[in-house]
């Protein structure tokens, strides 16, 4: 997903060039170019899409001059994510009933990619196998207000933990109940699941927007 105006990183982001497209860490490759380093350890380049707004078409080639131009998804306007997200899911079930997906945000800092990678494909095969939605969470290491929080049982699946809460973006005193309970994660948005899992999530919760992606 790459589609966001970065307004949180205003003035070094702007609506022109976002986020995803800076060199934060000042190492020569953007924010979407790590992104995409990283999905290719997992997967080969003709199995990578981005979703992006039209305005960030010619950005996204820019940045990503290997990727299939058919695999830049480009939407006319910003629904936030569930319509974003819809729109790879669909595209990709065209292509494959039995597609593994990973959804990833272009805009994370993760400098441990061994070990992102070896979550990512621990994921992918506990969802191969299941009709479950995973979500990674990232452990609180402040009262951050500006992230979502996941509250998980501590009833354990084969190393995945069922998620019991969801809270977006709480006030400052509660961020710091949250982290001082100790089962509490901050929500990274990357969600792993099975291509028909998608699908029928989005017609049992979502069904307006899946009934019009249906029909196109």
């Amino acid at each position: 997903m790459a589609g966001g105006i970065g307004s949180r990183m205003w003035p070094a982001g702007k609506t022109q060039k976002p986020k995803q497209f800076l060199d934060v860490l000042g190492v020569g490759r953007s924010l979407i170019q790590q992104t995409f380093d990283r999905c290719l350890d997992i997967a080969p380049l003709e199995n990578i899409f981005i979703l992006t707004h039209s305005d960030y078409k010619d950005l996204v080639r820019a940045h990503l001059g290997q990727l299939p131009i058919e695999n830049i998804l480009c939407e006319p306007y910003r629904r936030n994510t569930a319509p974003c997200i819809a729109y790879g899911i669909f595209k990709i079930s065209e292509q494959n009933k039995n597609a593994n997906i990973v959804i990833t945000p272009s805009d994370h800092l993760i400098l441990d990619v061994a070990k992102y990678n070896e979550n990512i494909l621990e994921t992918l095969d506990f969802t191969s196998k299941t009709t479950n939605i995973a979500i990674l969470g990232i452990k609180p290491s402040t009262p951050n207000t500006g992230y979502g929080y996941i509250q998980f049982d501590n009833t354990e699946l084969d190393n995945f933990y069922p998620v019991r809460l969801f809270t977006e973006k709480p006030n400052l005193e509660l961020a710091q109940t949250f982290l001082d309970s100790g089962d509490f994660l901050w929500n990274s948005g990357i969600f792993i699941a099975n291509v028909a899992t998608f699908l029928k999530s989005y017609e049992k919760y979502s069904s307006e927007i899946y009934a019009i992606f249906d029909d196109i």
